[in-house]
């Protein structure tokens, strides 16, 4: 019994000790805790105190800290006002020099531009070394080292309202700016002027520049044009790269108005200077090879597609210029010859080819023409001479019954529609076969061996007058009237059938 009051006694001193030293430790917790939460409740009242927090964002103090800042950086950008003109002006060219192998005659007289970004603006200077040249040229350069007027740095060049002249000595300027360091900064052409002149300085076409860039690809490690043109009222864009590795300058030329696409592919490594050239024209591919050497260029071109169409080959001497082509052709399109959207009419309504310095001679031979399947044997003969383009000497065949000759022709523009006039003559070998091709009937089958007459055919109205219509020699006067005015406007085969009756008639005429 004594025994178990003694444990009794023990173990409440135990839960007595226990619980003091409990209560002590929790009143030193809650003293922590209460501390730390007065600390950061003293904070936020500081924060969230109105006229504390008006007085450390007062729109006063903020309008003149972003005034100073204005005013600096203004200050900053403007140094260049006190610069030696001739000191930075020399250091400009030398830049330029380095980067282009230009020759910049720019004057001491410059204006310095501080909006949109850091420039030099020289008015109506002259430069470029290796073509006459004149206009205007800005200069933008890096803010970076303004303090220090010979480390500035050159960022871009923008040749703005400039006019280019070139001739056969540096006609090739612009493809040779390709061989410029343009890893330090860029060059632009803006609204500018390319006149190509002749031996005589006579301009021959001028090309104008809307938008032109030169710069540095990183990621393919080559120099890239980029320009869009506008020549003969015909606009164009054109890419051209220089491959250094491969000693290659690659070109494209976008036609987008004729969906026309021409990739080229020119070999600079040897003497003898080679390449090859895609056309892509409606989804048709064809491609050519071709060769430089001294004063001539000749090509070999032919149809890439799976039923191989047509081949030409010809060559062009550059001095003096003249040159040559001929062709062969299984089937010709009637289309590239008489429809008015055509890329043929189209260039030919262009006047780029009625150039008092261009002689062409043109000869393609086609065994058959779409649409006319009567129609064989086609020799169209094209010349270009002194600003006319005519179609002399061109021949066909009536299938093995009559032959044409085209003569005394003249091709021209008036009121912007395309003009054919020319000398018709026809050969009948065989009237009754030819009788047959149009069903005429048998009373009015009278043996006709020539047909003359002159003809004036409208590419774009698609209409065709005929006068002084000759029969074995002899004027008949119901025949021109019957055939004075024929005018195309229905299908092919409403066409083919609307001549077929219009013969007849005629015929009829002239049988009596």
């Amino acid at each position: 019994m004594n025994n178990h009051n003694y444990f009794v006694k023990n173990l409440a001193k135990l839960n007595i000790f226990l619980n003091t030293q409990l209560k002590k430790n929790l009143n030193k917790f809650n003293n922590f805790i209460n501390s730390q939460l007065e600390k950061n409740l003293n904070k936020l009242n500081f924060i969230f105190k109105k006229d504390k927090l008006l007085a450390l964002l007062s729109l006063k103090r903020i309008f003149l800290f972003n005034l100073v800042l204005f005013v600096s950086f203004s200050s900053y950008l403007s140094i260049p006002h006190l610069y030696d003109n001739k000191k930075i002006v020399a250091n400009v060219k030398n830049q330029l020099s380095e980067n282009l192998n230009l020759d910049f005659n720019l004057s001491n007289n410059y204006k310095y531009n501080l909006f949109p970004r850091p420039n030099f603006e020289f008015k109506a200077g002259s430069f470029l070394n290796q073509v006459e040249s004149s206009g205007e040229v800005k200069i933008y350069i890096s803010p970076k080292y303004l303090l220090f007027p010979n480390k500035i740095k050159i960022l871009d060049v923008i040749l703005n309202k400039t006019n280019f002249n070139l001739n056969k000595k540096n006609y090739n300027f612009f493809t040779k700016l390709l061989n410029s360091n343009f890893s330090n900064f860029n060059l632009k052409i803006k609204d500018s002027n390319i006149f190509y002149k002749n031996i005589v300085n006579d301009v021959l076409f001028i090309n104008r520049i809307k938008d032109l860039k030169y710069f540095y690809d990183i990621k393919n490690l080559e120099n890239v044009l980029l320009s869009k043109n506008e020549i003969f009222n015909i606009f164009y864009e054109i890419k051209v790269t220089d491959d250094p590795i491969n000693e290659k300058i690659i070109s494209k030329v976008n036609f987008k108005f004729i969906n026309l696409q021409i990739e080229n592919s020119y070999n600079y490594s040897s003497y003898k200077k080679n390449g090859l050239i895609e056309l892509i024209y409606n989804k048709n591919k064809s491609e050519g090879v071709y060769n430089l050497e001294k004063n001539t260029f000749n090509f070999n071109y032919l149809d890439k597609s799976k039923n191989q169409n047509y081949k030409y080959n010809g060559s062009i001497s550059l001095k003096p210029f003249f040159s040559e082509f001929s062709g062969e052709l299984n089937e010709l399109s009637s289309d590239i010859l008489l429809n008015s959207n055509s890329i043929l009419v189209q260039l030919l309504k262009t006047g780029i080819l009625n150039n008092d310095n261009l002689n062409i001679n043109t000869k393609i031979n086609a065994k058959q023409i779409s649409s006319f399947r009567d129609v064989t044997n086609l020799l169209l003969s094209a010349k270009i001479s002194e600003g006319l383009v005519d179609i002399n000497e061109t021949q066909l065949e009536l299938k093995n019954y009559a032959d044409f000759k085209i003569t005394d022709s003249l091709i021209y523009t008036d009121n912007n529609n395309l003009i054919l006039d020319a000398l018709i003559s026809i050969n009948i070998k065989d009237s009754n076969e030819v009788y047959k091709i149009f069903q005429t009937p048998l009373k009015n089958r009278k043996k006709i061996t020539k047909i003359q007459f002159n003809l004036i055919y409208n590419f774009d109205q698609q209409t065709a007058n005929l006068n002084s219509i000759k029969v074995n020699d002899v004027i008949n006067k119901n025949v021109n009237e019957t055939l004075n005015q024929l005018i195309f406007k229905g299908t092919k085969l409403q066409n083919r059938i609307y001549i077929k009756n219009l013969a007849n008639k005629a015929i009829e005429g002239y049988s009596g």
